[in-house]
């Protein structure tokens, strides 16, 4: 009996809606936290319903089991009743039982029947409010469904109109953007009606915007060709822009012809009938006045040099440059050309090249100066100012140019090519900068001119100062130049060089003077080849002289003379940093005869060019490279000269000795060979002391000649030597020479002695011994 309420409860039917309603109270959990007071509030009222009595028709009391207990008074009846019952048989009995069991069980499972009726009418009271919460869960999804499709449908009304909005945007843009670019079209009509007004002029206020305007027009039209009729208005613009700039150009020069119409009648009035203005007057008048009066042009020539990186503006501001260049050239070159006249009149060649060079650097600077004025943008570039500096620059040069023709003194010439190069070039032009900048060309060409006059007279100087140099007698007394030179130099003040050229042959100081000018006025191109061919000259001369002056005098002076003056030739040149080596190209024809010959013979064929001998290879000369160093062919001429001196000088003193030892020699070889008859050998096997060239007499006497040219001779040929060569070193060096080829015969011949001659010959003799002899020759120094 007490398993029946758990199958009856595990019995009871299981809704969706219980289900349901736990999702939908979750949902609403989730969806709706309560707050904390909220919570609290429900566990109280949780807490007072926790304990639910029972009905009033359940009532029940508890027993000790726990279990519902049938009133005490409804069990004694029916326990009476069931007690009177009569039991007949056992159909009775069985039948009374089973009323009994049914009773009994009635009176057991009637409280659970009516808890379960009363839990089964609020299962179904449940059922109907979890339907109502279905429906109403129904009526909130159509109603979440409809709110859906009104917020896509909203959204896509605010997409729309936001896509109007930027769509909007674009067309008022774009219509902006065909404004702009139709507003650069549409200023044609504007722009012509302004330009062509009577009362448009260049010094209305509206030009120069309008000027602009147009300026900005045209570059837009010529950067967007793709637009429709942009050619036709282009040239229409441009028609504007040339009116324009034309009207700029006429009034640039109808205020530049007013201006310098000012200064002319100013220098007229200030000129009151005199020829010349002065200096400052002359500054007042053309510069400061004629600032003055153009000083409107100002403005407009700084706005035409600001767009000047377009080629109309360009053309115009170059217009512009001539028209000043024109109006300034024709006040100032007449003033120029007076000053230029007068210096030309009353100054030499140099000082008129310096006083000339000087008024026009200063002039161009002025004239630098207002142009910087009016083009401050240009100034910078000289050959803007070409028009005006050019003829200014060309009448100083036509003026020298005719001189510097016929000036041949070079001297002059060297001075010139130090003012030109010097002073004006190196440091006025320097000095006073980029104002004075556009006179170097013209510069530049005076001092070309002036070096190639300098070179031809050099070269004339050469060939007839040097080359073709006649000697007179004076010219060639030598020694009695060099004697009459120490003399009057012991009585002349110590230091005085006015006698340095004294001694010099003529052609040698005209060489050396010649080329100590020419080294620092001179490329060092052209002065190369002016030295060769000097030097070259110069050498050939002393040869000439050194020859007439052995035949006048003696060789000795001739040797001495030549060694003299190559040697001061070659010092001379040495501080010039150049090479004196000159190579000269010549073209050869001389092959082609002998080509000629065989073509005429036959042996060759003038058409044939399969051969290697074609037309233009056989006819073409040859090129032949001469290269001639004047420096080398010097000291070549100078180590001859001093070897032949050397050799004459030894000879002059130890040629017998030298002669002796000889004899000597060829005597041995003679012997030695042994291909000579027998009555030679035998007069030559005789001891060398028995032959009569070698007697002890022959040879005492022989070193005695050799003593006292040694003692005689070669002090005459120191004195010489001192004459002639003033430098002790360089006595010392050719001298050593000399000395060692007569100690080397005194010592040869000592030798010679020693093995053939006995000592009391050798003493007879009476040879110096070496150290005897060194010591006396070092005493002549």
């Amino acid at each position: 009996m007490a398993t029946t309420a758990p199958g009856t409860a595990a019995a009871l039917p299981k809704s969706g809606a219980v289900s349901k309603g736990y999702n939908f109270a979750s949902t609403w959990e989730q969806n709706a936290p309560l707050t904390e007071q909220q919570k609290a509030a429900i566990a109280a009222l949780s807490h007072a319903v926790a304990e639910r009595p029972f009905p009033a028709n359940l009532e029940k009391s508890t027993g000790k089991d726990g279990g519902a207990v049938v009133p005490e008074k409804e069990s004694a009846l029916e326990e009476a009743g069931a007690m009177d019952a009569v039991l007949v048989n056992t159909h009775q009995f069985y039948k009374w039982f089973a009323e009994l069991e049914s009773a009994m069980k009635s009176e057991t499972e009637e409280k659970y029947r009516l808890y379960e009726s009363t839990l089964e009418e609020r299962v179904n009271t449940c059922d109907g409010i979890l339907k109502q919460v279905d429906d109403t869960l129904s009526l909130f999804e159509e109603l979440q469904s409809l709110h859906s499709n009104v917020a896509m449908k909203t959204k896509t009304l605010h997409d729309a109109c936001d896509q109007l909005l930027v769509e909007k945007q674009r067309l008022i843009e774009f219509a902006e953007a065909l404004r702009s670019r139709l507003n650069y079209f549409d200023e044609l009509e504007n722009v012509s009606s302004s330009f062509y007004s009577q009362n448009m002029n260049i010094g209305n206020e509206q030009f120069l915007p309008l000027l602009k305007r147009l300026d900005d027009c045209i570059s837009y039209v010529e950067n967007n060709p793709q637009y429709a009729e942009s050619a036709v208005y282009l040239v229409k613009f441009r028609q504007l822009q040339s009116r324009a700039l034309g009207m700029i150009r006429s009034h640039v020069l109808s205020i530049l012809k007013g201006a310098s119409s000012q200064v002319q009648a100013a220098i007229r009035g200030s000129n009151s009938g005199k020829n010349i203005v002065t200096e400052g007057v002359e500054a007042s008048l053309i510069y400061v006045r004629f600032k003055a009066a153009a000083s409107e042009l100002k403005p407009i020539l700084v706005e035409i040099e600001s767009r000047s990186s377009r080629k109309e503006y360009a053309q115009i501001l170059s217009e512009c440059h001539s028209l000043f260049c024109e109006q300034r050239l024709h006040l100032v070159r007449g003033m120029v050309q007076q000053r230029i006249s007068e210096f030309a009149r009353k100054e030499a060649l140099p000082s008129l090249t310096r006083s000339g060079c000087a008024y026009l650097m200063e002039a161009c600077q002025f004239e630098h100066q207002l142009f910087a004025h009016f083009f401050p943008s240009s100034a910078a570039d000289v050959s803007s100012m070409a028009p005006l500096m050019d003829p200014l620059c060309t009448y100083l040069y036509d003026t020298l140019r005719p001189r510097l023709i016929y000036e041949g003194n070079i001297d002059s010439l060297c001075e010139l090519v130090d003012i030109l190069k010097v002073e004006v070039l190196g440091e006025q032009l320097s000095r006073r900068g980029e104002s004075v900048a556009g006179l170097r060309p013209i510069l530049q060409r005076i001092l070309a001119d002036v070096h190639e006059r300098l070179a031809f007279c050099a070269r004339t100087h050469i060939r007839e100062e040097i080359a073709n140099f006649r000697p007179s007698d004076e010219d060639l007394d030598y020694p009695g130049k060099l004697e009459r030179s120490v003399d009057t130099t012991s009585n002349a003040t110590v230091g005085d060089k006015s006698d340095i050229y004294v001694t010099w042959y003529r052609p040698l100081e005209k060489t050396v003077s010649c080329l100590s000018k020419l080294y620092r006025c001179l490329e060092p191109s052209v002065f190369t080849g002016l030295a060769q061919e000097a030097v070259e000259v110069c050498s050939t001369s002393l040869q000439s002289a050194a020859k007439v002056i052995s035949k006048k005098a003696t060789p000795m002076d001739g040797q001495l003379f030549l060694i003299k003056h190559l040697l001061i030739l070659r010092e001379q040149i040495a501080p010039f940093d150049i090479e004196f080596s000159v190579t000269h190209k010549e073209l050869d024809f001389s092959h082609l005869l002998d080509h000629l010959r065989r073509i005429l013979r036959g042996q060759v064929s003038l058409f044939d060019w399969s051969r290697s001998t074609s037309l233009a290879r056989t006819f073409s000369p040859r090129v032949l490279e001469n290269q001639i160093d004047a420096r080398k062919e010097l000291e070549k001429s100078l180590k001859a000269t001093c070897e032949e001196f050397i050799m004459s000088i030894t000879k002059l003193v130890v040629d017998p000795m030298l002669s002796f030892v000889t004899k000597v020699t060829a005597v041995k070889v003679a012997l030695s060979s042994g291909s000579q008859g027998q009555k030679l050998d035998s007069v030559l096997a005789k001891p060398l002391k028995t032959q009569a060239f070698a007697s002890p007499d022959k040879v005492a006497e022989l070193v005695q000649k050799v003593a006292a040219a040694i003692q005689q001779d070669l002090p005459n040929v120191m004195t010489k030597m001192r004459l002639y060569l003033q430098n002790p070193s360089t006595r010392m060096i050719l001298f050593k020479p000399i000395k060692t080829n007569i100690v080397e015969a005194h010592i040869q011949l000592q030798s010679l002695l020693k093995s053939e001659y006995s000592t009391e010959e050798m003493e007879s003799i009476g040879m110096l011994s070496i150290p005897d002899l060194q010591s006396q020759l070092d005493s002549l120094l």
